[in-house]
């Protein structure tokens, strides 16, 4: 008895010490691409991009980032080779970001070429990596598990902008490409240190499927009808969550907010979507899905703050109703599907379930963009009734869930 309780101790220990080492490299890419996002619209237009063309890149490289998940996640079920795919996939998105800064002053179609590779080095590693951290969340609560690691991840999104608002406070904006280039290299020091860390966790955690003690490798992943309702769910989820882009578009449109603190607004967003993720993913363990009709709840009327006024108090209001959504989305959904996902097809579930949500998230953000060009109303009402009708088959998942 006294062996196997030191054996569990052991394990939980291993468990939490793996999630928080992913939790940290997670912190440092986020710091890299997000730091990245906050300006990278702005920079391709320096570098001769017209704004369709950043928006057709845009939307091209979030759907490649997506779309291909579903073919990384069936090689890492299919090899097993999680480690490689994570290492491939963090050295090709991360490594995207310093070399921004040696495009040349018309180079828009290489700087639009390394957003796409950016994407897709997300979508090589992202499934095989949420696989693992799934194996050490079984074994500390799934919910909190990928609260935790999200809670990290989003303090480096939060950190990235931060200093690259830093830099362009310090070095002056009156050569606006010189100062971008400039973020871009210091981007680079947390690329490396990104490399090294996950590289140093293959070493240290190289078979971290032993934290879950369930074995179910001769299950067979069947499409159930909990995970068609779950993925319908996703897709008018996303379908109806407008990108950040659009949030600081209206923001400089209506001049609620100086155009320097713009990447200070996205900072904001993921400080709340950071605190959202601890509170939604101890929740997620608590009361299991309807944690996220919660969570949508709150968030399901963040665009009526936003798109109906220029009023920087009501703007601030909605994004942190938005950042609630977001912490809501990357802790309890992916939480939920390790549930419903048996461990041997695992990956293959979060390139299915991510690719759907990828594609619904692109169509939204085309259909929201044109929609706000035409009348901000209209945007408003297509993301709130899109919110709505997720909580009506999230609760429909339940249900269908009770009656397995």
């Amino acid at each position: 008895m006294g062996d196997n309780s030191g054996k569990n101790r052991k394990l939980l220990s291993g468990a939490i010490a793996f999630i928080t080492l992913m939790g940290i490299v997670s912190l440092f890419s986020d710091m890299t691409h997000e730091g990245a996002r906050s300006i990278l619209g702005e920079y391709l237009n320096l570098t001769g991009a017209s704004a369709a063309t950043i928006g057709f890149v845009s939307g091209i490289g979030e759907l490649c980032g997506y779309s291909l998940r579903l073919l990384s996640g069936y090689v890492a079920d299919k090899t097993k080779k999680y480690w490689m795919l994570i290492i491939a996939g963090y050295t090709m998105q991360v490594l995207a970001i310093p070399l921004l800064a040696f495009v040349p002053e018309n180079g828009w179609l290489v700087a639009c070429g390394l957003v796409v590779m950016e994407r897709v080095g997300k979508a090589i590693k992202k499934p095989a990596k949420n696989t693992l951290v799934s194996f050490a969340a079984s074994e500390v609560g799934t919910g909190k598990g990928f609260a935790y690691q999200e809670f990290l991840d989003q303090l480096g999104a939060f950190l990235g902008p931060v200093i690259l608002f830093v830099i362009s406070f310090v070095k002056g904006t009156n050569d606006l490409f010189s100062t971008y280039r400039l973020c871009f290299l210091v981007l680079g020091i947390p690329a490396l240190i990104t490399i090294i860390l996950v590289i140093v966790s293959k070493i240290k955690y190289p078979n971290p499927e032993m934290f879950e003690k369930e074995t179910d490798e001769n299950a067979e992943f069947k499409i159930e009808k909990s995970f068609v309702i779950y993925m319908i769910a996703i897709c008018f989820y996303a379908f109806g969550f407008a990108d950040f882009t659009m949030i600081t578009l209206h923001a400089a449109k209506t001049a609620a907010f100086p155009e320097i603190s713009l990447s200070l607004l996205y900072a904001l967003a993921m400080a709340v979507d950071a605190i959202a993720a601890l509170f939604f993913g101890w929740l997620f363990d608590k009361i299991g899905l309807k944690a996220m009709v919660f969570a949508t709840i709150c968030s399901a009327f963040f665009a009526c703050f936003v798109f109906l006024t220029d009023n920087s108090i009501f703007i601030i209001i909605g994004i942190v109703l938005w950042g609630i959504g977001m912490g809501a989305e990357d802790s309890i959904m992916k939480a939920a599907i390790s549930k419903i996902v048996p461990r041997n097809m695992r990956s293959t579930g979060y390139g299915i379930f991510e690719t759907g949500y990828g594609i619904a998230w692109f169509l939204g953000s085309w259909c929201l963009g044109a929609l706000y060009d035409f009348n901000p109303v209209c945007l408003v009402v297509v993301s709130v009734v899109a919110q709505l009708c997720a909580i009506c088959f999230y609760s429909l998942c339940i249900k269908a869930r009770r009656n397995v």
